[in-house]
């Protein structure tokens, strides 16, 4: 501990004594000693000093007075007057102005050097600094072990809550990841201080502590900590959800008997047995974030893998929560600034129900909306899920001749067609809808007819192209 006035005092072989009356301070630890004979030194006191004097200055009692004031404003812990040299006694004048303003004047007798006083004092500050740093490694350790031993972070929570004998929350976005104890209330920026933890991506950690603690170091230290156990949880993920993935696109493209893709369903954690949802992320400009980043707390026990760069989250439930946790994981991910379009599927039991689910999902999500939720399951879905049936390829067969022709001539050919199977085949219907005349768009559907070899009046060429389109909507989300 470091020394205060009055452990100084009580030090053997010194000889020191409390002239006056002044006791306020004497229980202030002492920051330092400043050895002095100026008249002013204020300039070089930083504040909680000792300050030792022979006065050899201070030869007048306004002198005196005046130097009193000059310290006690600079925030000095107490004077330290050495007699015998410039004077016998410690100045009546210095002693009264001392007492007025509450600061000790400690006599120090001629045998006492003032080096003496400042070694002593340093020495507890070294003994003092010492133990810190003994301490704050040992909380080093404590908190490394709490990670490698497998606590994780609620482990490091808890003993650094302990260290610092305050409550403590991890956040990430909005949404608390871990705290030191049930009772811990969210934070406010009035009654907790923010620590950021950094982990080189859009995660926006904090670590939060609620006010008064005792921080010797030992935060900055857990922030590291905490900054390298995330991204460490980032890697896992990312090679879970790529494991995961693999077994998804499998028991999607219906590649597995029914009894294998339950085994490895069953591998990564999903029942089959149990009804299942599928959430679908789809992300064109940040789907590589969608590969490691962390989803809700009411996504908890989810399974997620990735799937064609889209995040597919499998959930148990009947459908009845699903838009609740669609709309909890749309949220989410925009809080993490990855702007996804969410689909919803069906909820089934068994592999092929899960291909349903995720069929069902892609549809959902190909309509655009942030939150999609799932309708029937199309006829252009269960096509697609089947990889028996080259769909996308007659679908491209089909369609590709009007892409190509829009693109070289800037033509509309495709959304007229697209317009005219929405509105039922009424060619005054799309000419009021395109703002054309009812001849232009009887040519359009002309040209469709030639360059795709199927005529939109005829039924079966009409529901052709309407699947032709259909598909390829689907298969470009």
């Amino acid at each position: 501990m470091a020394l205060t006035l009055s452990t100084l005092l009580d030090a053997p072989g010194l000889g020191l004594t409390l002239a006056g009356s002044a006791t306020s301070t004497l229980g202030r630890e002492i920051a330092w000693v400043a050895v002095t004979e100026q008249e002013n030194p204020a300039t070089f006191l930083s504040g909680g000093e000792l300050v030792l004097t022979t006065g050899v200055r201070q030869r007048t009692a306004e002198e005196q007075r005046r130097f009193v004031r000059v310290l006690q404003r600079a925030g000095a812990v107490g004077i330290g007057f050495g007699v015998g040299l410039g004077h016998d006694v410690v100045p009546h004048a210095l002693v009264a102005e001392a007492n007025r303003w509450g600061l000790p004047v400690i006599e120090v007798p001629y045998r006492t050097p003032f080096i003496a006083l400042g070694k002593l004092v340093a020495d507890s500050h070294s003994v003092d600094h010492l133990a810190k740093l003994e301490r704050l490694i040992t909380d080093h350790q404590v908190l490394a072990r709490s990670l490698l031993t497998g606590g994780g972070l609620p482990e490091l929570l808890k003993h650094l809550g302990e260290m610092l004998g305050t409550e403590l929350v991890l956040t990430q976005f909005t949404a608390e990841l871990y705290s030191s104890s049930r009772d811990a209330g969210a934070p406010t920026m009035d009654r907790w201080v923010p620590f950021p933890v950094p982990t080189g991506r859009r995660d926006a950690c904090t670590l939060w502590a609620k006010k008064p603690f005792d921080d010797s170091g030992i935060v900055s230290y857990a922030q590291n900590l905490i900054s390298i156990e995330l991204n460490n949880l980032t890697k896992q993920r990312q090679a879970q959800r790529a494991l995961a993935g693999q077994v998804m696109a499998d028991v999607v493209r219906g590649a597995l008997e029914t009894d294998e893709a339950s085994r490895r369903l069953a591998g990564v954690g999903v029942n089959s047995t149990r009804r299942n949802v599928v959430l679908l992320a789809e992300s064109a400009a940040h789907h590589k974030n969608l590969r490691g980043t962390t989803l809700p707390a009411a996504l908890d026990g989810a399974v997620s893998a990735i799937v064609d760069h889209d995040l597919m989250v499998v959930v148990e439930d009947d459908g009845g929560r699903a838009p609740k946790l669609a709309r909890n994981l749309a949220d989410h991910l925009v809080e993490a600034g990855i702007h996804a379009t969410i689909g919803i599927g069906g909820s089934y039991t068994k592999p092929n129900g899960l291909r349903w689910s995720y069929f069902e999902a892609k549809e959902a999500a190909a309509r655009g909306l942030e939150v999609n939720e799932p309708e029937r399951l199309s006829l252009t879905s269960l096509l697609l899920s089947s990889e028996d049936v080259p769909l996308a390829d007659m679908a491209g067969e089909a369609i590709g001749p009007l892409v190509r022709f829009d693109r070289q001539h800037g033509s509309e050919l495709v959304h007229t067609l697209e317009t005219y199977l929405n509105l039922n085949g009424s060619v005054a219907s799309v000419a009021d809808e395109l703002s054309l005349h009812r001849n232009t768009v009887r040519y359009r559907l002309g040209q469709i007819a030639e360059l795709t070899g199927y005529d939109p009046a005829v039924t079966a060429d009409r529901v052709q192209l309407f699947l032709a389109l259909a598909v390829r909507k689907v298969a470009k989300a």
